[in-house]
Order: C-alpha cells, then sequence, then structure tokens
C-alpha cells in the first residue's frame, strides 16, 4: 500500500504543470458564463382584495419555497401594472395585466412587454334584478345599467364590446352608470339599478354575495360565439347550474359568459432564466384549479400580440427544463448556465490529457536521463584520452552522484531504467579506477 501511494505521490507532483492549465480554463468558463439570475423581483398587482392581490400573494407563498423573494406592490389595476412595466425607472420586473389591454397600446409599447403566460380567467359576469329580460347588449340599452369607470378593468372589456355592437363607448346612454363594484352591487340591490357588470373570478366577494341574492339573477351572453369570434383576446366560460351558490341554485341552469384572462407579464428587465420558476410557481397555484378553471389548466400560452421568451415557450411545451425537475432551482440554474460550455470544455481537455502521458513519462525519465550528459562527457574524455592528469575529482563526484541517485524517486514502472543508471554510473568508475591505475603504474617506471 505504502508503495501505492508513493507512485501516486510522484505521479501528482510530476503533472502539477495541469494545475495551472486547468485553472485557466476554469477561470474562463466563469469569465464566459452568465452571471446567476437574481433570487428576487418586483410584482405589481392590483388592488388590496382584489383578484389580481390575491393571485400575487399565492404567487409569493410558492416562490418564497425555493428561496425566492417576490416584493408585491399594489395598484389600481391592470392598466397602472402596464404603465409601471413602461417605466425603466418603476422598478418592477413582473405584473398581471388584462388581455385586451393590448388594444390600448402602440407596436413599440407591445414589443418592450413580455407575455409569459395567461395565468386565470377573468369572467365577466353580468347580473340583473329577476324578472328583467335580457337577450343581448342592445336590450341594456333601456335599462339603468353599471358599467364600470372609464379607466376600469370592466370597461377595458365592455368597450370593445358595445364597438363590436356598433355603440359608441364614449357616448354612452344615459342611464348607464360609470362605477362598478361594490357600489353598483349596493345600488344594485337597493333596487337603484337593473343591472351591473362584474368582473372578476367567480370566487370574489362581490360575484358571491351578488349569486347568493335571491332577487338578483345571472345574465348568460346568448352571442359569445359571435364575440369569441371578433374578439380573440376573450375565453369563453360555461356556468353549470349551481357553480356560483349551491343555496340558491345560481345559476338555475347553464349559462354561457365571457371575460379577458388575466396574463402574467414581464419587462425588458426580467432575467430570462427566472421564467420557467415563476411559470412552475404559478402551475403550483392554480394546481387545485378554482370554480371555472379545470385543475392543472394553467398557465396557458394563448394567442397574443406580445414579444415572448423561448423559456416561456419551452415551458408550455415541455414543462420545466431536465434539471429543474429533480433539483432545487439555484443548483438547476448554475448548472444549465455552466453545461452549455461542457462540451467545449471537453474539446479542450481531451487532448491536453492525451498529452499528459507522454509528457508525465517525459518527466520521470528526465530524472533519470539528465544524469546521462555528464556520464557521455566522462566517457568521451576516457576515450579521446583528454581527462586531467588528476582523477580524484571525477571520481568523487561519481561516488557523490551514486548516492544523489539513491534519494531519486521513480514510480515501480521506471525503477529498472533507475538501476541501469547505476550500473552505468559504476561502470564509468570502474573506467576511471582502472585509468588512476594505470597512470600510477606508468609514474612509478623510472625514466630512461
Amino acid at each position: 500500500m505504502n508503495r501505492i501511494l508513493q507512485d501516486l505521490s510522484i505521479m501528482l507532483r510530476a503533472n502539477l504543470w495541469l494545475v495551472p492549465v486547468l485553472a485557466a480554463l476554469v477561470a474562463a468558463l466563469f469569465y464566459f458564463v452568465a452571471p446567476p439570475p437574481p433570487m428576487y423581483a418586483t410584482m405589481s398587482t392590483g388592488s388590496a382584495g382584489g383578484g389580481y392581490a390575491h393571485f400575487a400573494e399565492k404567487l409569493r407563498v410558492e416562490l418564497a419555497k425555493e428561496g425566492f423573494e417576490l416584493e408585491l406592490i399594489s395598484s389600481r389595476g391592470s392598466r397602472e401594472n402596464t404603465e409601471r412595466l413602461l417605466d425603466k425607472n418603476s422598478g418592477v420586473q413582473l405584473a398581471l395585466m388584462q388581455s385586451g389591454q393590448e388594444l390600448e397600446l402602440n407596436a413599440q409599447q407591445r414589443s418592450k412587454l413580455i407575455n409569459l403566460g395567461a395565468v386565470y380567467q377573468e369572467p365577466l359576469w353580468l347580473f340583473a334584478r329577476k324578472g328583467i329580460s335580457i337577450q343581448s347588449l342592445n336590450d341594456l340599452i333601456r335599462l339603468r345599467t353599471a358599467v364600470g369607470t372609464a379607466n376600469g378593468g370592466t370597461r377595458m372589456m365592455i368597450d370593445p364590446m358595445l364597438s363590436a355592437n356598433h355603440i359608441d363607448p364614449n357616448r354612452l346612454p344615459e342611464d348607464w352608470q360609470q362605477y362598478s363594484g361594490k357600489k353598483a352591487l349596493t345600488a344594485l340591490l337597493d333596487e337603484q339599478l337593473d343591472a351591473a357588470f362584474f368582473l372578476g373570478p367567480a370566487e370574489s366577494n362581490l360575484v358571491q354575495q351578488a349569486a347568493s341574492h335571491p332577487e338578483l339573477q345571472l345574465v348568460g351572453f346568448n352571442q359569445a360565439a359571435a364575440y369569441r369570434a371578433r374578439l380573440p383576446f376573450i375565453t369563453q366560460v360555461e356556468v353549470g347550474p349551481g357553480l356560483l351558490n349551491l343555496a340558491t341554485n345560481q345559476p338555475p341552469r347553464t349559462v354561457t359568459t365571457i371575460g379577458p384572462v388575466a396574463m402574467l407579464m414581464a419587462n425588458e428587465s426580467f432575467h430570462p432564466a427566472l421564467t420557467a420558476l415563476i411559470l412552475a410557481a404559478a402551475q403550483e397555484v392554480m394546481k387545485q384549479g378554482s370554480l371555472i378553471d379545470a385543475p392543472d389548466s394553467w398557465p396557458q400560452n394563448l394567442t397574443h400580440d406580445f414579444a415572448v421568451l423561448t423559456e416561456a415557450e419551452y415551458f408550455h411545451n415541455k414543462g420545466l427544463p431536465l434539471l429543474q425537475r429533480y433539483l432545487p432551482f439555484r443548483i438547476a440554474s448554475l448548472a444549465d448556465r455552466y453545461i452549455i460550455l461542457v462540451i467545449p470544455l471537453l474539446v479542450l481537455l481531451f487532448p491536453l490529457f492525451k498529452v499528459a502521458g507522454p509528457v508525465y513519462r517525459w518527466r520521470i525519465r528526465a530524472r533519470i536521463y539528465r544524469w546521462y550528459k555528464y556520464l557521455r562527457d566522462v566517457d568521451k574524455q576516457l576515450t579521446n584520452d583528454t581527462l586531467p592528469q588528476h582523477l580524484d575529482a571525477e571520481i568523487t563526484r561519481l561516488t557523490a552522484l551514486q548516492d544523489e541517485l539513491a534519494k531519486v524517486e521513480v514510480p515501480l514502472s521506471y525503477t529498472n531504467e533507475l538501476y541501469e543508471l547505476h550500473l552505468h554510473v559504476r561502470y564509468v568508475l570502474q573506467r576511471l579506477d582502472n585509468l588512476k591505475q594505470q597512470r600510477a603504474i606508468a609514474d612509478a617506471k623510472p625514466s630512461s
């Protein structure tokens, strides 16, 4: 065992030249690989208690499990979220946006926004007092109807519908009221309104309150397919009997409604390497589905007019990258970046290690062969009879060389060459001794 360890030690010392070479290659690897993505981001959400804020909070909790910090900033809704994404100084990288808002943006603005995917549906709910028959949007013209504020998300959905019905959104019927939310629900219950539009998840407090009131009815959109054909940013939702409220059996029969989707948007300051992490967290948030969303059906890559990341397309088509399926995000992210350079690194290392063998053999033999130069010089002088008169210095030097060779360490496989050197040194020593004796005899003879 000691001999094996000794040989291993010799081999390592003989190949120390590889250390700076490998260090240079590793340094180049770190230099050229992109820095790791930040483990934090800022997201603009929505008003407190709203659907956007509720989803963002769940997303924050899921991301925290991976050590990712998501800072949430409340807003007035989709429009303010978009403004923050377009503002380079806002510090916001992520936000929720209502589909259909792209109609308000120019091509340059749309090119600066990245759609990571739609994360859930935002149905448009039309509640009216019982006994009122509403078959189409035109039937609302004569009714007292709340359609939302001019800059609100409800109007962002209703205005394109009005335009599709050749109704000018800027010239609303005189009985229509430009408010929504809790104020509209209160007015509807107080019989100050005949109908009101609400936008948001089926689980929202407003929708649930309206569905639980016996004096209100959910109105369906009989022309949903026609709207869907003209407004590609909306989805069609089937609401089965009792889905909103079992106690009141609201709605009493299957009703078709329509609505936009909530899109998870990013801007140019968002790091693409975070895409899979964010979308996987959103997928986990929607894993159980909702009253109208089937489990494991969101996020989705729906048709849109925004920029897209290849990382997002990969996730929607194939799911998480391979390494992130089995490793924590931090480790998988590092591996993903460095694995890109593994092949070129191997291309460099293969010939390097191929050369290491011959270099190692040369360095080991160099420990032995470097003494042969001196032996050859002495041997030539012996042959040419050009050695100095006094040979004691040469003999002493060769004797010291024998002692020095005893300390030379070589692997066991090269020991034969070391012993050959010992024999050759002894051979030259013997010749020098013989020459010394011959000269001594010659000096002792009397001169004639």
